[in-house]
């Protein structure tokens, strides 16, 4: 594992958001613990889930007052990303993260969503999985569960529960792809490297 980029993402992440978003930063510990423990049993690189990891830190660090800039966290947060110079993997990774391009449709941001190439599907998912299977209070929650969640946060004409409501099918479908594989890969298992 490379540790110097999963710390690095670590203290990034912490730096913006534990004390000036607590409760964002506990989904962030959440999301962070559940890549951890998925991203090896998963993905077949190291570098990839080494990736995973430390993009599961740093999704939600566009929330964060200080790098705020279009008030769309995962354009903000990748570019954030980029300036500190994460790995292109990771930048991709907070880009694109749990249906950010239908996001960027509903704020008319998809030209900055393109500054970002999509990364590989399969790591994408396992962002996804992770974000989407953990609670604000970064508890493990049901899909179906956080997504209703995420729609009664926001009002109906906000671009967050119109993205998410045209979205939710493929998010659903994300978390049933990844807990397919997990369930091919047993716990304490990892891929071959």
């Amino acid at each position: 594992m490379n540790k110097y980029l999963v710390d690095r993402a670590r203290t990034l992440a912490s730096e913006r958001l534990a004390v000036a978003m607590p409760q964002r930063w506990a989904h962030v510990l959440g999301v962070a613990r559940t890549a951890s423990d998925i991203a090896p049993r998963i993905l077949t690189r190291d570098a990839a889930a080494d990736a995973v990891i430390a993009a599961a830190w740093l999704h939600d660090v566009g929330y964060a007052p200080s790098i705020a800039t279009t008030g769309f966290h995962p354009v903000d947060g990748a570019r954030f990303a980029k300036s500190a110079g994460m790995p292109d993997l990771v930048v991709s990774l907070i880009a694109h993260h749990s249906g950010a391009s239908a996001e960027a449709i509903e704020r008319g941001l998809d030209a900055e969503l393109a500054e970002f190439d999509p990364p590989p599907g399969v790591v994408l998912d396992v962002v996804t999985y992770a974000d989407m299977t953990t609670a604000p209070d970064g508890t493990p929650i049901d899909a179906e569960r956080r997504v209703s969640e995420i729609l009664s946060r926001y009002s109906t004409d906000d671009p967050v529960h119109a993205a998410v409501s045209r979205s939710s099918a493929e998010l659903l479908a994300t978390v049933a792809r990844i807990k397919t594989q997990l369930r091919l890969a047993p716990v304490g298992a990892t891929q071959p490297r």
